[in-house]
């Protein structure tokens, strides 16, 4: 009965299995926090975690929905999800910047998490008039849908705005605080609570990213049980083929030996347009009912931080009590430093701007990869997401426990040290992946899926094993974990203490420059073959390792 289970439940019982090997983690995460953190630290991780696993369902699908829905292009979805997340995280400099100037950081977020909803629920209307799955049918339905899809994301976009960057920006403020109280105990105790924000940010980015490992299950779950209401089996080539057959009549050997094994025992189709249509109907039905679920994670989320916002710093009050005259002097001298941190912000934005381009790509060019070259029939594409938060989960306390034991020892590595050498390890994916297309010479996107069995088995081509996406988010995770948290505690040291919610707007706009350009990823897969589209990526990681290696001691001199 169990074997039973684990052959036709994989997901379920996937999912089983991470959450009996993450909560042990949380254990360890919340007992940390609890004994050597600030108070509000968990209740901030828990209100960001209900909101990324709300944003993780859609993320997980989206650029998939995209081309399951409208039928269009990888390169043109993917397009779309470039702007979409360039916009998600540009708009956190119009959400710093509004709650900069009102002071009221815990307000701003609430608007952020509800106008983000309205985006959810948008998303998650069945909007099924397209007729019987055509592209266009020729009066600018098809059009109108889309329109309104991008509309909702924009709503999303802009919430995320208003939430992101302002939460961070607060637990940044936790830790001011958290510093100043230690300061009072003397220099050991200020020096150790310094070295608590880094394993601070990391804490709190574990959280994110268990909404993350869980998030993507759920939309293969629901759509897989809608298919099979409707005596349909999944299958990720057939929304594609679908919607070819629909537009031009093309019949081809992949397609029929796809389609009987979309069908499940007993169901049968003699009518291809009857079936393409059904089937990409009953297929974007299910992917409605994830965003359904998004919506009732932003609830939760909403709901957390309202019940424990109080624990949060209020800097309206605590900033409006100081009033403080300064010499010329000190003006000329405040200045300059102002400016000496806002350069260094700014190299490191310029940095990140290309490890984003490069590790958003799992969303791109890597689950597209994950759809055509490598063996997903038994676990969705979207399901392979859910390792780089997996090995977020499970490598970030061995992180802490060394960075900590070389602090101890006298041999601290500086945060902008630490940015470098993930940029290091980020190129060491795109290594690996290179090297495994080179062995199995594989052509572009566009050829491989061209390919019925009989020329792969003639060209001597074979899908990867699912391994070569388990090492490769590895690399990716670690790189990382050396990047975005660390990224957020070093804008929190460096950002002036009245430009903190502008300037974690400054790292998430450096994020959205690297996310609108990561379309690119896609059309290098489809064009070339796809060892040079991997190529490209460990350039991009190389270069910048190098010039971050070069500006790490300037930068280490502003931060002290």
């Amino acid at each position: 009965m169990l074997i039973d289970f684990f052959t036709h439940h994989r997901m379920v019982a996937m999912l089983l299995a991470i959450l009996v090997v993450i909560i042990p983690f949380i254990i360890y995460y919340v007992t940390v926090a609890k004994r050597h953190h600030p108070k509000g630290l968990i209740a901030a991780a828990l209100s960001n975690m209900g909101e990324r696993f709300g944003y993780y369902i859609m993320n997980a699908i989206l650029l998939l929905f995209l081309v399951s829905k409208f039928g269009l292009p990888d390169g043109t979805a993917g397009l779309i999800y470039s702007v979409f997340y360039f916009g998600i995280y540009v708009l956190s400099l119009v959400g710093g910047i509004i709650a900069d100037r009102t002071q009221n950081y815990n307000g701003t977020i609430q608007w952020g998490l509800i106008i983000m909803s309205l985006g959810y629920i948008a998303l998650a209307i069945p909007l099924f008039s397209m007729d019987n799955g055509i592209i266009c049918d020729g009066n600018g339905q098809w059009w109108s849908i889309l329109i309104f899809t991008c509309v909702a994301l924009l709503f999303i976009a802009f919430g995320n705005g208003l939430f992101k960057g302002n939460l961070q920006a607060l637990v940044g403020k936790m830790y001011d605080e958290f510093e100043a109280e230690a300061a009072k105990k003397g220099d050991e105790a200020l020096r150790e609570a310094k070295d608590r924000r880094d394993s601070g940010f990391q804490i709190f980015y574990v959280f994110i990213n268990i909404g993350g490992v869980l998030a993507p299950f759920v939309a293969p779950l629901l759509r897989e049980w809608w298919l099979k209401v409707h005596n349909f089996t999944y299958n990720s080539d057939m929304p594609e083929l679908c919607h070819k057959y629909l537009s031009d009549g093309t019949v081809t050997t992949k397609f029929t030996e796809t389609m009987n094994s979309s069908v499940l025992s007993g169901a049968s189709y003699t009518d291809y347009t009857a079936f393409c249509s059904d089937y990409i109907t009953v297929f974007n039905e299910g992917i409605h009912f994830a965003f359904i679920a998004s919506v009732i994670a932003m609830l939760i989320s909403l709901t957390i931080f309202f019940i424990t916002k109080k624990k949060f710093p209020q800097p309206a009050k605590k900033e409006a009590a100081a009033v403080v005259e300064y010499t010329e002097e000190e003006k000329v001298a405040m200045a300059k430093e102002i400016k000496q941190r806002l350069y260094a912000l700014f190299a490191v934005l310029g940095i990140a701007i290309f490890f984003w381009l490069s590790f958003h790509q799992n969303g791109q060019s890597l689950s597209v990869f994950a759809r055509d070259f490598v063996q997903t029939d038994a676990i969705a594409p979207e399901i392979w997401q859910a390792l780089n938060p997996f090995f977020v989960i499970f490598l970030t306390p061995i992180v802490m426990i060394v960075f900590a034991a070389l602090a101890r020892n006298g041999k601290s590595i500086s945060t902008p040290r630490k940015i470098a050498m993930g940029m290091g390890i980020a190129g060491c994916a795109y290594l690996f992946l290179m090297i495994i297309s080179m062995i199995h010479n594989y052509p572009s996107g566009t050829e491989f899926r061209a390919m019925d069995a009989a020329t792969m088995a003639a060209q001597g081509l074979a899908k990867a094993s699912p391994w070569v996406l388990i090492i490769t988010y590895f690399f990716l995770t670690v790189a990382e974990l050396f990047i975005s948290p660390l990224g957020l505690s070093f804008v929190s040291k460096v950002a002036p203490r009245h430009m903190v919610g502008l300037c974690q707007g400054l790292w998430l706009g450096a994020t959205a420059i690297g996310n609108l350009m990561i379309w690119v990823g896609p059309v290098m897969y489809n064009a070339w073959p796809i060892e040079y589209c991997w190529l490209v990526f460990l350039a991009v990681c190389a270069v910048s390792m190098g010039i971050m290696l070069g500006m790490v001691k300037w930068l280490e001199r502003v931060t002290k």
